[in-house]
């Protein structure tokens, strides 16, 4: 993904841009401003997997839920207090877990162990990511393009997108992150950091990637996302290779 990183703190998705850097004793680079989604529509079902991250019950960043214990997010959206998972509101219903630890798997991809193991199903985590593929993005964050134009919505939005030739997105390392576009005017903002592009449809859902990056102005071009099918075995190795994320 390119570096231009688009989503991560201010209550993205919706929040605030408030861009956590890399947990404890790592250093990390300054964090990149949080996204949400624009042109998108309300979510038209309720992901079990998705993840808000939050701190004082204001929501942050996005995950996904990929086993029991386990989240995976964006490195540069730190550590958060807490997480609720599986509800269309963040601030509402599912389930609320605490964060017991975070561990950075590579590039801006990071994992968050949970104090307890959620009920929620997982989402598998896709064995590949070509271009072409159809994709959906959900989180959120802002409805509007520039920063600070608006704050989080409360209900989960989501947008179809398509992998697109890497060459379309500036910066980006090929081989461990992939290139998204939602068309003029759509795509990840600030509050989408670390929520998920997944594939497949209801119930067959796969994640392929964790939003990392896009311009400072939402929505003007394709977005970059860390390509978890690339670091599939990584992650499976971190959390055990559960069978809920292995499909």
């Amino acid at each position: 993904m390119r570096k231009r990183r688009l989503l991560a703190a201010v209550p993205i998705a919706v929040l605030t841009l408030t861009g956590t850097s890399v947990a404890n004793a790592e250093t990390a680079p300054s964090p990149p401003p949080r996204t949400n989604i624009v042109g998108g529509v309300p979510a038209t079902e309720t992901y079990t997997f998705m993840t808000s991250l939050q701190n004082g019950g204001r929501h942050s960043c996005g995950g996904s839920l990929v086993a029991p214990t386990w989240v995976v997010t964006a490195t540069h959206c730190g550590q958060p207090a807490q997480v609720r998972i599986g509800t269309q509101t963040y601030n509402a219903g599912g389930e609320v877990r605490q964060v017991a630890s975070r561990q950075v798997v590579g590039g801006d991809l990071a994992v968050l162990r949970l104090s307890s193991a959620s009920t929620m199903k997982p989402i598998p985590i896709a064995t590949s990511a070509p271009v072409g593929s159809a994709t959906r993005l959900i989180g959120w964050g802002q409805t509007c393009p520039t920063r600070g134009c608006g704050g989080a919505p409360i209900q989960l939005q989501q947008l179809d997108t398509t992998i697109v030739a890497d060459s379309r997105c500036s910066g980006i390392t090929g081989a461990t992150e992939i290139c998204t576009d939602g068309g003029n005017g759509k795509g990840a903002c600030y509050g989408d950091s670390g929520g998920p592009a997944v594939t497949g449809g209801p119930g067959a859902w796969e994640l392929v990637g964790a939003t990392s990056r896009g311009g400072q102005t939402c929505a003007q071009g394709p977005a970059i996302y860390s390509d978890t099918a690339a670091y599939r075995d990584r992650l499976l190795q971190i959390i055990g290779g559960a069978a809920s994320a292995t499909r």
